[in-house]
């Protein structure tokens, strides 16, 4: 079906009041909705005081779902299916876990300068709640990326909370990465229930996932009762790119984040004339092939930036500003370009390295910091499955150096009994 209103975004020639302009627009920070916030915490009030009441209520009113505190969890065997799929689905998850074996915190100790033990060790969080949006798109990849990582991880109670009506073949992913419970539950009334327990489901010690404005607005407000990973958004990608770039492949790249619809941010950053008007065309070539395109034309009109830069060190400063989730680096000499970026989420290097192989393929976890969250948060990770604790073991030789240090240092805060509490035990090693 040929599309004839797609609407393109125009080429924005960045001069210097308008590169002032966007450092200003991009140069952002996450915030959150003031409209959004309200509802939430409304909703997030009713689950921690009505349990299980209120979230089949919320439920029934936002996912159009009637169930019960029984049937809410998704007790049946998902359906196998064709070998295909399976190998697929299992091959990711070798690259997934290949690539996050290397970061499992190992417990270690060393001595300090007063001859004392001290260290630490890491235990796996025993119950986690992961959400995995639902929706017009199931997405299993989020099931790999998530669930799979917990099980590595050793973490014994995987409770999962996904949209209903769940996809048969999302359903077989969270099962064949090891989810132990599976909820059909969207929402923030989902994240309510998973934070603050209600009569059926007991509550987790960290949520991770991402979701909607509503189910991150919910993580914000429900952190400090539970921990979080970060906070998710809807998917955006940032391209720098030169003469050298394909514009086909930049076209497939932003077209693949707009497919993701409402919300998504899709932005090209170049010095070449050229290639932006070659990249416009791809646009709408591409635009008309696609089979979500009432996703894609919002995001299109909205979302999509197309921006002629003096210079690619410009658009590196502007991209670090912006903080991408995803960022596509198709430039002469990459190697210097990596070394200007500090913010992103995920960088993608040449024209043979889509988003989409991070999203699904590559290795790395696709759940990363978005609205500019980048400038303080990183990716999903294995090391946020696992609790820290720290070791300390002094003797009496080690505390005898030490005792004194503390004393002082517990004097100088007015703090006198701290300050006891090392030193006498130099009295009980002197008799």
């Amino acid at each position: 079906m040929i599309v004839h209103s797609v609407k393109i975004p125009s080429i924005q020639t960045l001069s210097k009041t308008a590169i002032l302009r966007s450092q200003l627009s991009l140069n952002r920070f996450a915030e959150p909705n003031v409209e959004i916030a309200a509802t939430v915490s409304e909703i997030l009030k009713a689950i921690r005081h009505d349990g299980d009441k209120a979230l089949l209520r919320y439920t029934k009113k936002f996912d159009r779902a009637a169930f019960t505190a029984k049937t809410i969890r998704l007790r049946s065997k998902a359906p196998q299916p064709d070998k295909a799929i399976i190998q697929l689905l299992d091959g990711a998850l070798k690259n997934i876990r290949q690539f996050s074996k290397r970061n499992i915190p190992k417990k270690w100790s060393q001595k300090n300068q007063d001859g004392a033990w001290v260290g630490e060790m890491y235990h796996p969080l025993q119950r986690v709640g992961l959400y995995v949006p639902g929706g017009t798109a199931p997405l299993v990849s989020t099931a790999l990326m998530t669930v799979g990582l917990a099980q590595l991880a050793g973490v014994p109670e995987i409770v999962v909370a996904t949209p209903p009506s769940i996809n048969p073949f999302l359903h077989y992913a969270l099962e064949r990465c090891g989810a132990t419970e599976i909820y059909q539950m969207g929402g923030a009334q989902a994240i309510g229930a998973l934070a603050y327990g209600t009569e059926t489901i007991k509550r987790v010690q960290k949520i991770f996932g991402p979701g909607n404005p509503f189910v991150v607005e919910a993580k914000r407000q429900v952190c400090g009762a539970v921990s979080i990973d970060l906070l998710p958004g809807p998917s955006e990608i940032a391209v720098i790119a030169d003469e050298s770039a394909n514009p086909a492949f930049i076209a497939a790249d932003l077209l693949a984040q707009g497919e993701h619809g409402h919300g998504s941010q899709a932005i090209l950053l170049s010095p070449s004339l050229s290639l932006l008007k070659a990249v416009q065309e791809e646009l709408l070539l591409q635009a008309q092939q696609c089979a979500r395109k009432e996703f894609i034309l919002e995001v299109l009109q909205n979302g999509c930036h197309l921006l002629l830069v003096p210079t690619l060190d410009l658009a590196f400063t502007l991209v670090d500003q912006y903080a991408p989730e995803h960022l596509s680096l198709i430039v002469k000499n990459p190697k210097r370009a990596i070394s200007k970026i500090k913010n992103a989420g995920a960088i993608f290097i040449g024209n043979y390295s889509p988003v989409a192989v991070g999203d699904y393929w590559a290795g790395p976890s696709h759940t990363l910091p978005t609205g500019g969250a980048g400038k303080s948060f990183a990716g999903l990770t294995i090391e946020q499955f696992y609790k820290r604790t720290s070791m300390v073991q002094y003797d009496a030789q080690s505390i005898r150096k030490a005792a004194p240090k503390v004393a002082g240092l517990a004097e100088l805060e007015k703090l006198d009994a701290h300050a006891l509490s090392a030193m006498i035990r130099l009295t009980s090693i002197n008799e």
